[in-house]
């Protein structure tokens, strides 16, 4: 198995909804069978009769397919409010939800386990069979109280930012390992090609995003070649048929192109495996959309940027990568495109300021962010952030006309409106 069918298969396992449910269903159907010879060889019977355990199953299998019913509806009543409230680009963490997974498995186990003693209880009542099917149901109940407070909390704006913030911070550390350290970054965004034409083009045979790609694979793949490898779109970019994907210098003749194929995915969306940018996207999103006329919301937008201070701190703390790979021996094998800290910056905050301008709670909001990352970033990322303070300073001065709402708008304030300045 390649690279890119173990990226594909991996993908698939944590974003499918219908797979931990079949498993739950198989195993229900194995398990009958095991407990059903047990309670053979050990011939325990239950004190109640057929008549009895057949109603008391029959009861338990309609509730079980009952809270199957409820627990989908409940998945696309998210799906949905997440969509319309936030942004599109967070279901896939609506259906990467585990509570909702774990829920709907041991929910179709217990309604298969039931209707499996049910069809088997003939003159006899096989005891442990019936003990597992009623008291995996109790589970149930309780397991749907758990789901529902957890469904319920994590609807709201604050849990899913939270969420984003988490993940997207988890990327930042995976893909920039390192501690910034140096009193100069090592430039970024800079891919080392040679002048000159390329050996050879490879275009793209797929339409979508890019989202992930080998470099170990690639690495080795130009180290055995002796040639250069340049990945030309970065992370997230767009590509269809006949793009270039990627270019090969000094060299490379012996690599076909369905091995530079196999170690690049292209998805139709985004995620966030190997691009920290799109966590950065996803809050944005949502900032703007609770700043646009329809919603009105600052407050949800206030919380965006809290997540986008966390995301900003952390992005200033590391290098970032210069998009320049080496083998063992210190030969360039592979270049491709990375953000740097401009890009990270001008994402963050561009489209909040511009849709937020009035808000006197975002404009308080972003100064206290910007004023609080000048105190903490290394002093070679200072001055871009002091740049948009001063293109804030400059939006509050044009958009305020009243001298007191001047005045209040040029304060930061952590709450937006509320907190100290």
């Amino acid at each position: 198995m390649n690279w890119l069918d173990r990226y594909r298969a991996k993908s698939f396992l944590r974003q499918s909804v219908w797979l931990p449910p079949l498993l739950g269903l198989l195993t229900a159907l194995l398990l009958h069978q095991v407990l059903r010879r047990v309670d053979l060889i050990l011939g325990w019977q239950a004190q109640i009769g057929p008549e009895g355990a057949r109603a008391v199953l029959a009861a338990l299998a309609s509730s079980m397919l009952t809270f199957i019913v409820f627990v989908f509806s409940i998945l696309l009543v998210a799906v949905q409010l997440a969509s319309a409230q936030l942004t599109p680009r967070i279901i896939a963490l609506v259906y990467r939800n585990p509570v909702l997974k774990v829920s709907l498995t041991f929910f179709v186990f217990a309604f298969t386990y039931t209707l499996a003693v049910l069809s088997r209880t003939e003159a006899t009542v096989p005891q442990i069979s019936v003990w597992v099917a009623v008291y995996s149901c109790v589970v149930c109940i309780v397991l749907f109280v758990y789901m529902i407070d957890n469904v319920g909390k994590s609807l709201r704006p604050i849990s899913f930012l939270t969420r984003i913030g988490g993940v997207g911070q988890a990327v930042i550390n995976e893909v920039y390992p390192h501690a910034i350290t140096e009193t100069a970054d090592v430039p970024t965004n800079v891919a080392l090609v040679p002048p000159g034409e390329p050996s050879h083009t490879v275009p793209s045979t797929r339409t979508g995003a890019v989202l992930a790609f080998d470099e170990a694979g690639l690495v080795d793949l130009a180290r055995r070649a002796d040639c250069l490898i340049e990945l030309v779109p970065q992370v997230g970019d767009f590509v269809t048929p006949g793009d270039p994907l990627f270019r090969l210098y000094h060299g490379g003749e012996v690599i076909a192109d369905h091995q530079l194929h196999r170690a690049v995915a292209i998805g139709p969306e985004r995620t966030m495996e190997q691009d920290p940018t799109f966590a950065f996207r996803i809050v944005v999103d949502i900032a703007a959309k609770a700043l646009s006329p329809a919603i009105n919301d600052p407050t949800t937008a206030v919380l965006a940027l809290d997540q986008i201070h966390r995301l900003l701190r952390t992005v200033a703390a590391r290098q970032l990568d210069t998009g320049r790979v080496r083998d063992g021996a210190g030969e360039l094998r592979l270049a491709y495109r990375t953000p740097d800290w401009e890009d990270f910056v001008g994402l963050a905050v561009t489209e909040i300021r511009q849709f937020g301008r009035e808000s006197i709670q975002i404009v308080r909001r972003m100064r206290a962010l910007l004023e609080t990352l000048i105190k903490v970033v290394p002093p070679q990322r200072v001055a871009l952030l002091r740049a948009e303070l001063a293109l804030l300073s400059r939006g509050v001065d044009r958009d305020f006309r009243d001298p007191e709402d001047r005045i209040r708008a040029a304060s930061a304030d952590s709450l937006g409106v509320g907190g100290a300045t």
